[in-house]
Formats: structure tokens, C-alpha cells, sequence
């Protein structure tokens, strides 16, 4: 075969020139075979990144929908705790009494 590894565990490799005219064809081959799988990868790649660009926008979203939820829920206890600051002086009453 007109490849050897780089360095051993790795992808990466080194292609020694064809010694005869018969390696030609095998190695154009060889190179064609993976100039589409990196077609295919980086379409793939590009279809992935879309996905998870559209993930982050949904999660973003709904992100700032809860922030809104919170601050309209502590608006809401604020406001139920400024009512009960003027009711804090006077004593309680037993409604069974």
C-alpha cells in the first residue's frame, strides 16, 4: 500500500510517491475514496453544527422566558411582602372567637 502511518494511534498519514506506474491508478483511487468521505464528513459536520446552532437558540429562549418568569414572580412576593410590612404591628385575631 502507497501509505504508512505517521506515528502510531493516529490518523494522520504519509503517502510515499508511487514506485511504478501500475501503483498510479491504486493510489488516485485511494485518494478519491477519501476526498469523499471528507465530503461526506464535513456535510455531516455542517448539518451538526446547524442542529446544535439551533439547540442553543431554543435553549437561549427559553432561558430568557424563565429569567422574565422570575423576575415577574419576585415582583410579585415583593409586593405581597410591602403589604404585610404595615400589618406587622397589629396583633393577630382568631376568627373562631
Amino acid at each position: 500500500m502507497p501509505f504508512e502511518e505517521a506515528n502510531p494511534g493516529t490518523r494522520i498519514r504519509r503517502m510515499s510517491p508511487p514506485t511504478t506506474p501500475t501503483e498510479l491508478p491504486a493510489l488516485l483511487d485511494a485518494l478519491s475514496d477519501k476526498a469523499d468521505r471528507l465530503v461526506l464528513r464535513h456535510a455531516e459536520l455542517k448539518r451538526t453544527n446547524a442542529l446544535l446552532d439551533e439547540r442553543i437558540r431554543q435553549l437561549e429562549a427559553e432561558r430568557d422566558s424563565l429569567r422574565a418568569r422570575l423576575h415577574e414572580a419576585r415582583a410579585r412576593v415583593d409586593h405581597l411582602l410591602a403589604r404585610l410590612d404595615p400589618l406587622a404591628g397589629v396583633p393577630a385575631t382568631d376568627p373562631s372567637a
